[in-house]
């Protein structure tokens, strides 16, 4: 566990690092998002509808975007990251908004140390697993985070995704499905200013659909369904083909892009 500390520190260092280039790109759009939009996709407001006077939990939350959002459509929310500065912007900006969400600064494995509330909804999405070495203390805390009959829901990208090398230009397949090493990758620009002159130091982890499912199943949680989706509502990675609806797609569609998964906890 020491050696994933020294992976998280420098993890949570490149995330600070992030929040200021974030905060500026045209992907994060904070003029349209301080003006009413939602930074929220498809998938989630589909899956979740209408969570007014639900209580929302947000893991790994970035500086706040999607937490505030669910906060303007009257959920009662609290969001959680690992980065002192995405923290700090998410409650400068939920101030500046006049909304009434709550922001905890923690790993996401230490969540249940620093929040106790149980919530109607678990929420979590895009580029959050990866993070971390090992799923089933994640489930586990989810599961304690959940109100009894309380619904979980996550949009992530496929592990499929994860496979690739993205580094030098065209996809190159290189990392296991099944992989239990730690990847370490460090690259100039973030996926959301790839011009950007800071350097990106991460350490990441594969995991698999079925880790996914056990970790959570096995924490108490009955899973509603796994589904596979070959758009992406982001352009984050090469040569993406942009469709009429506005999602992202690749040019042979040969594999999935995205994964949602919906679950509910159970009695035991």
């Amino acid at each position: 566990m020491a050696r994933n500390d020294q992976y998280f520190k420098v993890n949570k260092a490149t995330w600070n690092n992030k929040v200021k280039v974030h905060a500026e790109s045209k992907m994060y759009d904070m003029h349209a998002f301080r003006n009413g939009k939602s930074s929220l996709m498809p998938y989630e407001l589909q899956a979740l509808g209408d969570v007014n006077r639900k209580s929302l939990l947000h893991l790994q939350c970035h500086f706040g975007q999607d937490t505030l959002s669910w906060s303007r459509m009257g959920a009662q929310c609290v969001g959680v990251d690992i980065s002192d500065e995405g923290i700090a912007l998410a409650q400068q900006l939920n101030e500046e908004l006049g909304l009434n969400a709550q922001f905890v600064c923690c790993n996401v494995l230490d969540t249940s140390e620093k929040v106790s509330d149980t919530f109607d909804i678990v929420f979590t999405s895009y580029g959050v697993i990866g993070w971390l070495p090992d799923l089933k203390p994640w489930g586990q805390m989810i599961a304690e985070r959940l109100k009894k009959d309380g619904t979980f829901f996550m949009a992530e990208f496929h592990p499929m995704v994860w496979m690739f090398d993205y580094l030098e230009g065209k996809p190159k397949m290189k990392y296991g499905y099944m992989l239990d090493e730690v990847i370490y990758e460090e690259y100039k620009g973030t996926y959301a200013n790839t011009n950007s002159n800071m350097i990106s130091k991460e350490y990441g982890w594969n995991h698999g659909l079925g880790e996914v499912v056990s970790a959570l199943s096995e924490a108490g949680l009955h899973i509603e369904y796994l589904k596979e989706h070959d758009e992406s509502p982001y352009n984050v990675l090469p040569d993406l083909v942009e469709t009429d609806s506005g999602m992202y797609v690749t040019k042979d569609r040969l594999y999935p892009l995205i994964f949602t998964l919906k679950a509910t906890k159970i009695n035991r």
